[in-house]
């Protein structure tokens, strides 16, 4: 049978809205206990950042400042200029690390601006957490200088899979699924093609995307899901379903879980 004898195309179905978010703010305390797994992807990117010592570098989504302060043994002649979209984390690495050599400043890195553009950039798991991408690399390039080395990791396609299908089940029960419903998540997973895609459309000259599998299994994971992987979700929900729902979605990752994580990498420069 001709495929034209087999009635109308089925009229395609709406899909849900993204729900999109600006920066939500973290507990910084618990982070800076909670992230090691991140403090051993940002010495890794920062093996792939060639610096002489001398340059101002862009830290972008800077967290507590645990990749800041590695960064800054290699500049010491530069300084870093941190950025975060949590006040909370801001604060925290300005505690910690604020000096004429690192400052800190608030900042949704879809909009940030600098007075004068920087020698260089990284960012460690925090594209992650960014809508729009095809925003988000312009606004990196714009404040480079022209030929300025830009390294960076972050969540790829793939990556926590079974973090979020144990997320996903949870949120469609109820009493969850009223606030959360089919909502995929605040992530967004990107794979190397298209990510090599949107950086060349924003003017850099890429050498290299690809994805790496980096297993972990996270210390203290209530703790690790509520501050890091759940934040989004906790935010969604009413104060009382909030301990419900990070206890439901542990037991449903079962006894001493794995992260799967799966990082997309990023070695560009600045055209």
């Amino acid at each position: 049978m001709d495929d034209d004898d087999s009635g109308p195309a089925p009229r395609p179905q709406p899909q849900p809205a993204p729900r999109l978010q600006p920066p939500r703010e973290w507990d910084a305390g618990s982070y800076q206990v909670v992230s090691t797994p991140h403090q051993g992807w940002g010495a890794e990117i920062l093996d792939r950042l060639p610096l002489r010592g001398d340059e101002t570098v862009l830290d972008l989504g800077c967290g507590t400042g645990r990749v800041t302060a590695q960064l800054l043994e290699r500049l010491p002649r530069g300084r870093v200029v941190g950025i975060d979209g949590s006040a909370a984390m801001v604060a925290e690495a300005q505690r910690l690390l604020g000096s004429d050599r690192a400052t800190f400043r608030q900042a949704d890195l879809v909009a940030f601006t600098v007075d004068e553009p920087a020698d260089a950039a990284l960012s460690s798991a925090t594209f992650h957490w960014i809508a729009d991408h095809d925003a988000l690399f312009p606004r990196i390039r714009a404040a480079l200088k022209p030929g300025a080395p830009f390294v960076a990791q972050c969540g790829g396609r793939g990556n926590i899979a079974t973090v979020v299908a144990a997320v996903l089940a949870v949120s469609a029960r109820e009493p969850f699924a009223a606030a959360l419903g089919d909502w995929p998540g605040p992530w967004n997973f990107a794979g190397p093609e298209e990510t090599r895609r949107r950086l060349e459309r924003a003017g850099f000259a890429v050498e290299r995307v690809w994805l790496q599998d980096s297993p972990k299994r996270p210390q203290r994971l209530r703790e690790f899901l509520r501050t890091v992987s759940l934040g989004s979700h906790l935010e969604c929900l009413p104060q009382e379903l909030r301990d419900p729902f990070l206890d439901a979605v542990v037991v449903q990752l079962g006894p001493d879980p794995v992260h799967d994580y799966v990082r997309l990498n990023i070695v560009a420069r600045a055209g």
